[in-house]
């Protein structure tokens, strides 16, 4: 492989890292959506929620001052949080209870899940790929980066999804909610893999012949 095209391949892997980082940063925390739910007049605290793909954690605040608002979450509170009821049934958590919801959540964890899968086996193909002679290992990570990508990307609209099905449900009391960082962490995520996955593919893949003439197997040696 040519400096130059190993250079781009650095460039590639890096981008990639950045997006398994932030990956592992939305799929570990729990702040994809906040909630909020209908504020009284007669009462100076509210108790508004965020969320992740397996717990929720609801925090006991004060009412805001602009418009009565419950908020921000950033305020000092009593916090209380609980995995989902269907990951941990000796838990409470009565506002993952309707079925379609249950069903939506179960599914972006289960994707995103997959999609930490593909992200340990491509880096292991990339791993060995550094190895003398095994470039062609960088081709099937590519696909993984790019698989994994495309999982965490349905993932994040599976949550976005269940988010807006659970404010218009009649079952729970939360009235708005507002997408959070982890949820924008799990978005950059996908596009960096996307990308850095497709850019890797291209640069992993042998130099079509220049010429007419030129046959695949008279070109320049990737080694």
């Amino acid at each position: 492989m040519s400096p130059t095209r190993t250079l781009k391949v650095r460039v590639a892997l890096l981008c990639i890292l950045v997006g398994i980082v932030l990956a592992l940063a939305a799929v570990v925390t729990d702040h994809w959506a906040v909630l909020s739910p209908h504020v009284d007049p007669r009462n100076a605290t509210c108790e508004a929620a965020h969320f992740g793909l397996w717990r929720i954690c609801t925090k006991r605040i004060f009412v805001g001052d602009e418009e009565r608002s419950c908020g921000p979450t950033t305020l000092p509170g009593e916090k209380n949080c609980s995995y989902f009821r269907h990951f941990n049934p000796g838990e409470s958590s009565e506002i993952f209870e309707v079925t379609t919801q249950k069903e939506y959540s179960i599914s972006a964890a289960a994707i995103a899940i997959f999609s930490l899968g593909f992200i340990i086996v491509g880096t292991l193909c990339a791993l060995l790929s550094f190895r003398k002679k095994r470039d062609y290992l960088l081709r099937p990570a590519s696909m993984f980066y790019v698989f994994a990508g495309l999982c965490l990307s349905v993932s994040a609209e599976v949550m976005r999804q269940s988010v807006q099905r659970m404010v218009d449900s009649e079952h729970t009391a939360w009235i708005a909610h507002s997408l959070a960082w982890s949820f924008v962490c799990a978005c950059v995520a996908a596009a960096l893999l996307l990308v850095g996955g497709l850019a890797l593919l291209l640069l992993a893949l042998p130099r079509m012949p220049r010429d007419p003439w030129e046959s695949c197997m008279d070109a320049e040696p990737e080694h």
